[in-house]
């Protein structure tokens, strides 16, 4: 087996063990080399934030005003209340476990260590400053500097009748999906391997890891229960038994849950797809769409996982507060590539600056998502055939009524 064949979680459970068995032994200096290029990594990606944004943000938005314009729209419409209702379900079920479960865990803001021996050689900041050498490398804009002009942007593209910039945007977008595939992710592991560390050196890892076990059985839970209701609902709309189709959709889930890519499932879950009844064209045109706009499962994994580290710290985790989070969640994760961990790299700026979260709180969330992704991307594209079905029986429900208003309309011309 190639090294390029291993899984990227493999990879980032890996770097989780690797850290915590090496900790208590590792030397000064290569601790210190490890921190320097987490460094390096947690300005690096502050910098690709904005851009990630503008890349994925824009052209989704834009795709959803060409093409077959309406059945866009509602795809996309019902794979963003798909995501609203996973993320506010989460956030209700949190409310109950964490203080049941997790009372007593409370602690401090999880960060860097800090100990004066257990320094990077140089930093890297978006502000500069400070006695230590410094490489200052400023994002080109804020987070929601960009959310806002991508939405701008999409907008315009969606009702100009050109396509010079339209193309440029999607070239744009390519060239994003391709550093997150190349740069990105490849290098996350070595930067969990550096923020496990610190945790291990801190004495902070046993207490983290022991905590976030609770919450991977929530989240599982709440996937297989959540993936019940999408069919349930699909199901009585499409006059279905939504057991039966659940199940007929078992060949997706398992395929996702080795490849951890809702795009490199399409084939298998179009098959799946159609053993549920839907139609050809529906299900052409829902599943590789879906594939990118509906990620149920990452955000439960992103909301449950976000809303344990923030009751960790002692934040505020009240509906107010983390409501808005979700709802930009939704968007970001319509726009994530289909690859895996782009979900959580297209939202790690909302958890930086919505959130509030510190570069290792970030850096936990890409290890903890990461080490859990094939989970999420198998609830995903099961739940993409439950989105088919509804669809279907739109369309079919639409073309019936074409079809009947074009007999009505020629008897008078047969009677003639």
């Amino acid at each position: 087996m190639t090294f390029k064949k291993i899984p990227l979680f493999a990879w980032v459970l890996l770097a989780i063990v690797l850290a915590i068995v090496s900790g208590p032994f590792m030397p000064l200096v290569i601790a210190r080399a490890f921190f320097t290029f987490n460094t390096i990594f947690g300005t690096f990606l502050g910098f690709v934030i904005p851009l990630i944004i503008i890349g994925l943000v824009t052209p989704a938005i834009a795709d959803l005003g060409s093409g077959s314009g309406k059945w866009i729209a509602l795809t996309a419409g019902i794979a963003y209340l798909s995501t609203m209702i996973a993320g506010f379900t989460t956030w209700g079920v949190s409310q109950f476990v964490f203080p049941s479960f997790l009372a007593g865990h409370t602690t401090k803001e999880i960060q860097a260590v800090d100990h004066p021996e257990l320094t990077p050689f140089f930093s890297m900041s978006n502000s500069g400053g400070g006695d230590s050498l410094t490489i200052v490398i400023e994002p080109l804009m804020g987070v929601m500097t960009a959310l806002v002009l991508a939405f701008i942007l999409g907008l315009g593209l969606s009702l100009v009748e050109g396509t010079v910039v339209s193309r440029g945007f999607k070239e744009f977008r390519v060239i994003i999906v391709a550093m997150v595939e190349r740069i990105l992710i490849p290098l996350l592991p070595i930067h969990i391997f550096g923020i496990f560390l610190n945790l291990t050196m801190s004495g902070d890892v046993a207490r983290v890891v022991g905590t976030f076990l609770v919450v991977v059985v929530m989240t599982f839970s709440l996937t297989i229960i959540y993936l019940i209701f999408e069919f349930v609902v699909a199901g009585a709309f499409a006059s279905k038994n939504p057991f039966v189709a659940l199940w007929n959709m078992k060949d997706a889930y398992l395929t996702a849950l080795g490849t951890s890519s809702s795009a490199a499932t399409i084939p298998v879950t179009l098959i799946c797809t159609e053993r549920n009844g839907v139609s050809k064209p529906v299900s052409a045109f829902t599943v590789p769409l879906c594939a990118t706009i509906h990620l149920s499962g990452s955000t439960i994994k992103i909301v449950g996982f976000s809303l344990a580290i923030i009751f960790l710290s002692g934040g505020d985790m009240s509906l107010p507060t983390y409501a808005p989070f979700i709802f930009m969640l939704g968007i970001m994760m319509i726009a994530a590539p289909g690859v895996p961990g782009g979900a959580i790299a297209a939202a790690a700026g909302l958890l930086s600056t919505m959130l509030g979260f510190n570069e290792t709180q970030v850096g936990l969330m890409f290890a903890i998502y990461i080490a859990l992704d094939s989970f999420g991307t198998a609830t995903n594209v099961t739940g993409d055939g439950a989105i088919a079905m509804i669809i279907d029986k739109v369309t079919r429900g639409r073309i019936a009524h074409a079809e009947s208003s074009a007999q009505e309309a020629a008897k008078p011309t047969a009677l003639q």
